[in-house]
């Protein structure tokens, strides 16, 4: 069973991948080989008595399947030529010395496929260095300059042990001078620092002060001869006096097997792009050097500050590394800035500098110990994935780069190259690691064209005497004419028999016209034929995902229906089976059965089965008169079988009757009797029997009366006795609370407040004083 279903799905995935080549109408090995990497061309001659050229495109399988040789198939295989592949190191040879290898290959690709090769690099061990200083001399920065007065003595010793080659150059911005980014009167041009009271020179946006050298001595004097500027913004020129010393390479001395640091140190954000418009600068930013006799910026206030993009392709193809030593407020602006520009760094610089030593060796050792590769050049339509293989043997896939690296360690990388589309001409790419000046060049082809047609026969016999070109196994007719072998002429009136009118598409632009007839295209999808290969078997209207519902065939765009299957999509049953209600008939005779279900044509009707009717008169209601007749007699009266009969209904006390569609029916007559009957309808019309009369007995209006009355006079009673018990209760607690407060009470004698004696007493307090001096005396 698994057997099976294997073969039969690599049947399926051959059908599929064959359709998808020679459905396409290829009329060339050219144009079948770029249908998809699957794709091969018969190249034999009389291969196919078709007319259809496009026959021949198919899988190898399938064309060795269909009798084509091996030696006949045209199937371009991807190919990989190494060019130049020195070895890794030093060489006695400076010429042969190469840090990556391979150095050049060449690559032949046919559209849709890919190749993956490897390429190792080698850290070097003593690599020469070329370090070039470039430093914002704004009055910001003053004590920054006093601090790096012997930065060029203490780097090169700090550096003896990383590197025995090592150089040193200075160069130094402040700021475009023009309005508004400086005050232009004469005072402030002669002396731009005069709001901190010190002099100064006046401003100017890049100067390349000290090219490149080895002597640390003249870079210490260089700095010591340089004086701060000024200028009104906070950002500076920065990214100017970046790319002047980018592009200006010889000016720089920046040598070609050096490694190239760039340390740009500065305390504020740098301007770029649009940002002189403000200054009536418009002219965007060429990206060329333009340093004077002077060594100074000549196009500061003529061209406008560069964009990140052309720093970046500029520091790249220069193979430039740039650390950013700024200070901490500044940290995340260019922190930024090194996030998109490869083999960029930030260092944090504080106040005075005295920690530009410390960053500069680590971004040196940072550098160094990581190789990155990058990819410059024509890469359009190319997909390029890197796997990048480290010293300690792990391996990264979807990255390219290591760390940790450490000299003299080999790094590898697996490089995949895919191309998407044919190429117009070859296309040239580098691959080279950040900070190295080695490379890998790649030229790339695509294999768009099969190696027969580069030897077709020109005017050969074999179409039509001379009238076409045979290539590989093909004719490719001259202009006029048409045919497997051009032997028809290209005639308007042999065209116009291929077209249904005037307006319409030759063949229905579904196939090809030879002769005045035409030729369907074959298709991945089923068969295309008609005269003018305007009908086929496959675009008819779909039902859950399956044409014509599943229960029909397709004919020229319209589903031709099974038997018992109609509709556009054959997707309704014509039986009515899902319709019948419970008595037998077809929607309750209310409707039609459409598709498997009812639509109700009776005003009123709804419900599944048009069960439901507010309007409609029920069976059991069209009986109410016959039923009543009987009920009201012993015996059937003429009259009663008359309003039976008019009904079509017959009145039985047999139970002998097939109930397997009986109603039971209950109806209220006009003195509120409930009349209850079975109703059963037959093809000779319909029967009610187990006829029933349930009526209700008489009220008995005086009980009813009576028991109201007494009713009444109960509950009054029993809230008369409720509320005396009430009153009761209340008064028993007052009397109960009064001797309480009476018991508590305590008497006491006292006069009345408002009584006043008749009588007082008064004391002569002068007269006692009198008597006491007379005793004194005596």
């Amino acid at each position: 069973m698994g057997i099976l279903l294997l073969s039969l799905f690599l049947h399926y995935w051959l059908s599929t991948v064959e359709g998808s080549c020679g459905a396409e109408g290829a009329r060339t090995c050219g144009e079948c080989v770029q249908l998809g990497p699957q794709c091969a061309w018969c190249s034999l001659q009389n291969f196919t008595d078709s007319l259809v050229v496009s026959e021949r495109c198919g899988t190898r399988e399938e064309l060795l399947l269909r009798g084509c040789p091996q030696e006949f198939i045209q199937f371009p295989v991807n190919t990989m030529e190494l060019l130049a592949d020195r070895p890794l190191g030093k060489s006695a040879d400076p010429t042969n010395m190469s840090y990556i290898s391979p150095q050049r290959m060449a690559l032949d690709l046919r559209p849709g496929t890919q190749v993956t090769f490897q390429i190792k690099v080698q850290h070097p061990e003593d690599h020469p260095v070329d370090i070039y200083y470039l430093m914002d001399l704004s009055a910001s920065m003053y004590d920054d300059l006093q601090r790096i007065r012997n930065l060029g003595s203490t780097l090169s010793k700090e550096m003896a042990s990383l590197t025995s080659n090592l150089q040193l150059g200075f160069g130094s911005f402040v700021e475009k001078p023009v309005l508004p980014y400086i005050k232009i009167t004469p005072e402030e041009l002669a002396n731009p620092c005069r709001s901190v009271e010190y002099v100064c020179p006046p401003t100017f946006g890049y100067k390349h002060v000290l090219p490149l050298t080895s002597s640390t001595d003249q870079f210490n004097q260089i700095i010591s001869k340089q004086h701060v500027s000024a200028n009104n913004d906070i950002p500076e020129c920065g990214f100017d006096a970046i790319m002047q010393a980018a592009v200006c390479g010889d000016k720089i001395g920046w040598r070609n097997d050096s490694m190239r640091l760039l340390v740009f140190a500065s305390d504020a954000d740098s301007h770029f792009g649009m940002d002189s418009k403000m200054a009536g600068i418009v002219i965007p930013n060429d990206g060329q050097c333009h340093l004077d006799s002077n060594n100074e910026y000549s196009m500061s206030g003529h061209l406008e500050y560069p964009t990140l993009g052309q720093l970046i392709d500029k520091l790249v193809e220069n193979n430039i590394l740039l650390l950013f030593a700024v200070t901490e407020n500044q940290r995340q602006t260019y922190k930024n800035y090194a996030s998109l520009i490869p083999g960029a760094t930030v260092g944090v610089l504080e106040n005075d500098s005295r920690n530009i030593l410390e960053l500069i060796l680590s971004a040196y050792k940072e550098l160094r110990s990581e190789i990155e590769m990058e990819v410059m050049g024509e890469t359009e339509n190319l997909q390029i994935s890197f796997t990048a293989i480290c010293p300690d043997g792990t391996v990264h896939p979807g990255l390219k780069h290591c760390t940790n690296v450490k000299a003299g360690d080999t790094v590898s990388f697996n490089v995949t190259v895919e191309l998407d589309s044919c190429l117009d001409a070859p296309h040239h790419f580098t691959l080279r690691p950040v900070g190295f000046q080695d490379t890998l060049e790649v030229e790339l082809e695509s294999m768009c064209v099969c190696d027969c047609q580069r030897t077709a026969d020109l005017n050969s016999t074999h179409c039509s005497k001379g009238k076409g070109a045979l290539e590989c196994g093909a004719c490719i007719c001259d202009p006029g004419f048409i045919g497997s072998r051009c032997e028809c002429a290209e005639e308007k009136g042999q065209v116009s028999d291929c077209r249904a009118n005037d307006s319409a598409e030759v063949c229905s632009g579904q196939g090809e016209c030879f002769c005045g007839q035409c030729s369907c295209n074959p298709s991945s999808f089923g068969l295309v034929y008609g005269k003018y290969c305007e009908c086929d078997n496959f675009s008819c209207l779909r039902f859950r995902g399956k044409l014509c519902g599943g229960h029909g065939e397709c004919d020229c765009g319209e589903c031709v229906c099974d038997e018992g299957w109609t509709g556009e999509y054959c997707n309704c049953s014509t039986s009515t089976h899902s319709c019948e209600s419970a008595d037998g008939s077809v929607c309750n005779g209310r409707g039609k059965c459409v598709c498997g279900k009812c639509e109700c044509n009776v005003p009123g009707a709804s419900g599944e089965k048009c069960e439901k009717c507010a309007t409609c008169a029920d069976v059991c209601s069209s009986t109410r008169s016959c039923v009543e007749c009987y009920l009201k007699t012993d015996t059937p009266s003429e009259e009663c079988v008359n309003k039976c009969n008019a009904v079509h209904t017959t009145v039985t006390n047999s139970t002998d009757t097939d109930e397997s569609h009986a109603v039971m029916c209950a109806i209220r007559s006009e003195n509120e009797c409930l009349i209850s009957f079975t109703f059963v309808s037959g093809e000779k019309g319909s029967t009610v029997y187990k006829l029933r009369l349930d009526c209700p007995k008489p009220l008995n209006i005086a009980m009813i009366a009576l028991g109201v009355c007494m009713s009444v006079l109960t509950i009054g009673i029993i809230l008369a006795v409720v509320w005396k018990l009430f009153i009761y209760v209340h008064d028993q607690k007052e009397v109960a609370k009064f001797e309480a407060e009476r018991a508590k009470a305590k008497w006491q004698s006292g006069t009345n407040p408002l009584f006043r004696s008749s009588t007082s007493t008064f004391k002569n307090v002068a007269y006692k004083h009198t008597v006491k001096q007379k005793d004194e005396i005596c």
